[in-house]
């Protein structure tokens, strides 16, 4: 019988502890900052099976695709598993990455599809190449799923590797889709450029995020699909109807409201991860003997791996002791040493002491001299 596997990542969603580095987004929205008069009259009926056109509307502009080629989710994870659930067909063949966001990566082995690994390293920064995709691909492969930036490292694609990628497929498998999860895709640092969306590529390249990551908004679970592929947005549509019939249209309406206040949400939030992630910069450039890092391109997040002379078993036995909390590689199909460490969830003054105390766990699990592992 299909199921989905459990993962560890599901402790994320449990009770805080006291310095939290686990978490994979900035600071949250709330409901006060998108309340409007006009919301009290809001009929709690059923939505549309496309989304609100207003929403899909906002979406597509800033995709330069029409509102019909949007399709508003439940959350990106449901975006990707309707893909996962349609374009297999049965245990059809997907590509994708690891390391990966697992929930990712369990939907295509739910629904039985023969999933193909192209294995990115810490030691490469986790970069990813088109002969390495080519490598994995066949004339069978239905999907391509890639993520830019990527969780967890927070590494680009470039632009100019994803029209390679597409042209590989164009050689080996032309009818298959390249999915590009584009969660991060905003939220650049500081002044940085925002990268295009990916789904000007080609008709086979399909985009998906949502308000989780870069907005602060993931308690409305408002996400999306967009393509040019007129039939897969039908089926897609069709598949989301049989569902959840519709996203609620409460949620709906408040992510117009996002989007009509995205400049400043974004602006605001482009300057704390700038400072979030030079405060983490400087924590990894102090602890230089204890770990090492890849240095994200995007996101609230980042990979960091301890170095030979600290005991993995000491490091979580004293992190946990002081309540501060990281997100384990192996979660995401990494080595065990390496972690997800997210930087934009706390405000500045508790970042420095979260940054702090993993300091201290770190320098206790290391064993004085002489004192052996113990």
């Amino acid at each position: 019988m299909a199921t989905f596997p459990r993962n560890e990542i599901v402790s994320l969603t449990d009770v805080q502890p006291t310095h939290e580095l686990g978490e994979s987004y900035g600071p949250d929205l709330r409901l006060a900052d998108l309340l409007t008069p006009e919301l009290a009259g809001l009929e709690l009926g059923y939505g549309t099976a496309y989304g609100d056109l207003r929403l899909r509307t906002a979406i597509a502009e800033r995709h330069g695709v029409r509102p019909e080629q949007v399709v508003v989710t439940v959350g990106g994870m449901h975006a990707i598993f309707l893909l996962a659930y349609l374009v297999p067909d049965g245990n059809g063949q997907v590509v994708t990455t690891a390391p990966l966001f697992p929930l990712a990566r369990n939907c295509f082995d739910t629904v039985g599809a023969d999933v193909r690994v192209i294995p990115l390293s810490f030691d490469d920064g986790y970069q990813l190449t088109a002969d390495a995709v080519r490598a994995q691909l066949t004339p069978e492969t239905k999907l391509v799923s890639l993520a830019t930036p990527q969780n967890p490292s927070g590494v680009a694609i470039p632009a100019s590797t994803l029209r390679d990628i597409v042209d590989v497929m164009n050689d080996v498998c032309p009818d298959a889709y390249l999915m590009v999860d584009e969660t991060y895709r905003t939220a650049a640092y500081g002044d940085d450029p925002i990268a295009d969306t990916a789904v000007r590529l080609g008709p086979k390249v399909v985009s998906v995020a949502s308000l989780s990551k870069c907005h602060g908004a993931a308690g409305l679970r408002i996400g999306w699909l967009v393509s040019t592929d007129a039939d897969l947005v039908d089926r897609v549509v069709t598949a989301k109807f049989n569902t959840v019939v519709t996203a609620a249209p409460l949620t709906e309406a408040l992510a117009v409201r996002v989007f009509e206040q995205e400049d400043e949400i974004l602006g605001v939030r482009r300057r704390w991860l700038a400072e979030a992630l030079s405060s983490t910069e400087d924590w990894v450039g102090a602890n230089s003997e204890l770990v090492e890092w890849v240095r994200p391109d995007a996101g609230a997040l980042c990979c960091v791996r301890l170095g030979p002379v600290v005991p993995l078993d000491r490091f979580k036995q004293a992190a946990a002791e002081l309540s501060v909390r990281v997100a384990d590689g192996d979660w995401f199909g990494d080595e065990r040493r390496i972690f997800r460490l997210g930087f934009g969830f706390l405000p500045p003054a508790e970042l420095k002491a979260a940054l702090e105390a993993l300091t201290a766990a770190l320098r206790r699990a290391v064993p004085a001299a002489g004192q052996g592992l113990g």
